[in-house]
């Protein structure tokens, strides 16, 4: 009789991957094992991050520096960080303003929308839909009062400002801005846009 061959035991799938019925709940991404880093959830569904371009590393920098740089102190600038827009939806916004005064536990691992001024998202190929459509329509719902998008177009970021219209609920175009950016809500702000592509060369030796 032959020896007996061993069959490796099949590694268990990952709790997460098989949503609760009604989708997973807001408090869900504090407590699910094994998610990546930057896991959202929209309408119950936990939405995983691509790999990030250059473009958008650069650009998620040059907003939460310059930002930091401007703001008044009355408000915080947070990169990569949650906010609860209710039960089932908690995304996470590349740049955040935040009332200063929400920011009162280091272990705090979101915020709540209607301490939230600005959320600046910028997009990337596999964000285009949620980007431009699925999140304004949410951030607007949760009365987030301004909303930039970033897109790389040719190589130069294009920057489309919007504001919460209060009569209708919904984000009104306020302006679109390809090399120089200049806003005064929800403070003040003059930016260089050609920084967030330029190409810093060091001194060829002699």
């Amino acid at each position: 009789m032959g020896a007996l061959m061993s069959v490796e035991p099949e590694a268990p799938e990952p709790r997460w991957a098989v949503p609760p019925v009604g989708g997973w709940t807001a408090d869900d991404l504090d407590t699910l094992p094994n998610l990546p880093p930057h896991t959202e959830l929209i309408d119950g569904s936990l939405v995983f991050v691509s790999p990030q371009t250059l473009f958008h590393m650069r650009a998620v920098d040059f907003f939460n520096w310059q930002l930091q740089s401007l703001a008044p102190h009355e408000f915080e600038v947070v990169r990569d960080f949650t906010i609860d827009i209710d039960r089932y939806n908690r995304p996470e916004p590349d740049v955040i303003v935040v009332d200063g005064e929400i920011i009162q536990d280091p272990s705090q691992t979101r915020f709540p929308a209607e301490s939230v001024q600005l959320a600046i998202e910028v997009v990337s190929p596999e964000s285009l839909t949620r980007d431009r459509e699925t999140k304004p329509m949410k951030y607007a719902r949760a009365k987030i009062p301004h909303y930039w998008r970033v897109e790389n177009h040719d190589d130069r970021a294009v920057v489309y400002v919007f504001e919460l219209e209060p009569s209708t609920g919904a984000y009104t175009s306020t302006g679109i801005f390809h090399d120089r950016m200049k806003v005064s809500v929800p403070f003040p702000v003059d930016l260089d846009l050609t920084e967030i592509t330029a190409r810093r060369r060091a001194a060829a030796p002699e």
